[in-house]
């Protein structure tokens, strides 16, 4: 349960960093793409310790 869980995170996590390159390269929008990656990797991190300490 722990393998697919991981695997669900880095799917999303993907999905979501090439959202903020998208954002980034075809509407010219350098902040909304850095705090969208960094909402990226935030929650991606947290979801991962809280899927290890449970």
């Amino acid at each position: 349960m722990k393998i697919f869980m991981f695997l669900l995170i880095i799917y999303v996590f993907i999905k979501t960093i090439s959202y903020g390159i998208f954002e980034l390269k075809t509407n010219k929008n350098k902040p909304g793409a850095i705090t969208i990656i960094c909402v990226a990797l935030g929650s991606s991190i947290l979801a991962s310790i809280m899927l290890y300490i449970r």
